[in-house]
């Protein structure tokens, strides 16, 4: 099973972000995306950034996983 996960860009260098994911920071390529900027939220899958998201959409993923992660 593949998973994308929201996160929100810290940082930029290049086409290189550092992003957050639930306070974890992970590097992530942006070379799919265009126009992202620090405080954006990407869907981040296997290190790049596939899709800018959302504050909204982003929250109610991460609320999701939340619930599945608490029904087990």
């Amino acid at each position: 099973m593949c998973l994308s996960m929201p996160a929100r860009i810290v940082s930029i260098d290049g086409d290189i972000a550092q992003v957050s994911i639930g306070g974890a920071i992970f590097s992530a390529g942006l070379q799919m995306v265009e126009n992202a900027k620090p405080g954006d939220y990407v869907l981040l899958h296997a290190g790049f950034a596939i899709q800018i998201l959302s504050e909204e959409e982003a929250d109610e993923t991460l609320k999701i996983l939340r619930e599945l992660d608490e029904s087990e």
